[in-house]
C-alpha cells in the first residue's frame, strides 16, 4: 500500500479557513491523521503557494514523540519560541501547535498569537473536552473546528490498487487508522491496534480525567464495542458490566465514563428521535466506535457480525460528510389481538446537514419480498417528502422502488461521496 494519502476533504477545509481571523482547531482521536493533515499536507500546499518555510512555526506537545521538547510545555518558553521567530511584521506567518491541551492554560497562548492580524493559528487537540465542548468560551468566539476521522473506506482505496471487495474485507477486520497501512502482516496490525488502546487511550482517559477504577473503566469500553449499534442507556450498561464483566458502578460513575471516551473521540452517541411526535427521547441512544478496526481488536476480534460494522461504517461515513446523524422511531397506531396499540418501528439513521434530511436503513443483503416489507416498513409510515434510503452489503444499481425508496449499493455509498 502506498502510505501517502492527501486527504482532500480535509485540506480543502483547511484552505477555506486560511486567514479567517479565527484559530482553527483539529480535533480526533489520537493517531487519527491530525498532525500529518497539518504538518504534511497543508504545510505542502502553503509552500506550494509560495509561504516560505521559515513563516510555517511546528510545534508538537504529543507526549508519545521522543523529539518533543518539554521545556515548551511552559506556557511563558512557549510564548518567547514562537515570537523569536515571527521577524517580520509585514509578513504572513503560521503557527501549528499539535495536541495543545497538553499545555496549561493554553489558551491564552493561543487567543495571544492570533490576536496578531499576521499570525494564522491551527491547533490540535485530543480531547473535546478542553476544545470542542468549550470553543466559544476559551476562544473568545473566534474558534473554528475542523473534525477529523480515521481514513474514510474511499481514502483507505486511495492507497492501494487492490480490488475494493478484497480492501472491504481488510478494512471492515482492522479499520481506517492511518497507521494500520504500515503494518504487513496481521500480527502486525493487531499488535499495533491492541497498543493504541491500551498504551494510548485507555492511558490517557485515565491521567486526563484521574480515573480511580481502570478495571471499570475498562469493562465499559468492551461493553460498549460489543453492543455497537443497540439502544442503551446507563442503567442499561451498568446491569451488564454487573451481570457480564461482573463490574458493579453506579450510574453516575458510568454516564461520566461514557462522558470521558466520548470526549476522546472514541465513540459517538446518536439519539434516539421520535419522527412523529418531533422530540427526543432522552435516556436512550446507541454508540458506534469511531473506528471499527479499534473496536475489532477491542474484542479480540471475536465478534466479527459484518451487519453492525456495516451499520458502524455508514454512521461513521455520515459523520465524517458532515451530518449530524440520530437514529429514529415511528410511532404508530396498530390492531394487536383486537385492541389498538402502539407500535415501534426503528430507523437506523435520521441523517440531515441543516439542509437535506434523509432517512436510511442498513440492509446486509438485499431482504426477500417478507423480510423486505418488514425492513421498510418503518420508511413506508413516515409521511414527509424526505428522501428515505436504504443501503444493502451486495453490490447493486441504484433503484427506486415504487414506494419511492432508493435502494444502493454498499460500495456505491461509500465511493461516491454524496447521497441521491
Amino acid at each position: 500500500m502506498n502510505n501517502l494519502i492527501e486527504r482532500p476533504v480535509y485540506l480543502q477545509k483547511l484552505i477555506d479557513r486560511r486567514g479567517n481571523g479565527e484559530v482553527k482547531i483539529v480535533t480526533g482521536s489520537r493517531r487519527c491523521g491530525k498532525s500529518w493533515l497539518l504538518s504534511k499536507i497543508y504545510k505542502k500546499w502553503l509552500i506550494e503557494q509560495g509561504v516560505k518555510q521559515e513563516n510555517i512555526i511546528s510545534v508538537s506537545f504529543d507526549m508519545e514523540d521522543d523529539k518533543m521538547d518539554e521545556k515548551l510545555l511552559d506556557p511563558q518558553v512557549l510564548k518567547q519560541y514562537i515570537f523569536d521567530r515571527i521577524t517580520d511584521d509585514n509578513e504572513e506567518y503560521y503557527v501549528f501547535l499539535d495536541e495543545v491541551q497538553e499545555v496549561s492554560n493554553f489558551e491564552k497562548i493561543v487567543n495571544g498569537i492570533n490576536s496578531h492580524e499576521n499570525i494564522d493559528v491551527y491547533i490540535t487537540g485530543s480531547n473535546s473536552k478542553f476544545l470542542s465542548s468549550e470553543i466559544k468560551t476559551i476562544f473568545r468566539g473566534r474558534g473554528d473546528e475542523i473534525r477529523v476521522f480515521p481514513l474514510s473506506f474511499k481514502e483507505f482505496c486511495s492507497a492501494s490498487t487492490e480490488d475494493k471487495r478484497d480492501l472491504w474485507k481488510e478494512y471492515y477486520t482492522y479499520g481506517g487508522m492511518p497507521g494500520i497501512l504500515k503494518q504487513k502482516t496481521r500480527e502486525q496490525k493487531v499488535s499495533y491496534l491492541q497498543r493504541l488502546w491500551n498504551k494510548t487511550y485507555i492511558d490517557d482517559v485515565v491521567d486526563r480525567n484521574n480515573v480511580k477504577n481502570r478495571r471499570a473503566l475498562e469493562s465499559l469500553v468492551d461493553t460498549l464495542c460489543s453492543s455497537i449499534g443497540s439502544l442503551t442507556n446507563p442503567s442499561r450498561v451498568k446491569k451488564v458490566l454487573k451481570s457480564i464483566q461482573h463490574t458493579d458502578i453506579d450510574e453516575e460513575t458510568v454516564n461520566s465514563y461514557i462522558g470521558y471516551l466520548v470526549d476522546a473521540f472514541l465513540f459517538e452517541g446518536a439519539k434516539r428521535y421520535n419522527i412523529k411526535g418531533n422530540k427526543y427521547y432522552e435516556s436512550l441512544c446507541k454508540y458506534y466506535s469511531v473506528d471499527v478496526g479499534l473496536r475489532n481488536a477491542r474484542l479480540n476480534f471475536r465478534q466479527q457480525e459484518p451487519n453492525h460494522i456495516m451499520e458502524n461504517v455508514i454512521y461513521n461515513e455520515l459523520r465524517l460528510r458532515n451530518y449530524l446523524v440520530d437514529v429514529g422511531v415511528v410511532e404508530c397506531r396498530k390492531m394487536v389481538n383486537g385492541k389498538s396499540e402502539y407500535i415501534q418501528y426503528e430507523v437506523d439513521f435520521i441523517a440531515t446537514n441543516g439542509i437535506d434530511k434523509y432517512y436510511i436503513q442498513s440492509a446486509y443483503s438485499i431482504p426477500n419480498e417478507d423480510k423486505n416489507e418488514q425492513e421498510t416498513s418503518s420508511l413506508r409510515k413516515i409521511d414527509n417528502s424526505f428522501r428515505k434510503i436504504v443501503i444493502v452489503g451486495d453490490d447493486i444499481e441504484m433503484y427506486t422502488n415504487d414506494n419511492g425508496i432508493v435502494y444502493m449499493g454498499l460500495m456505491q455509498f461509500l465511493m461516491n461521496g454524496v447521497l441521491p
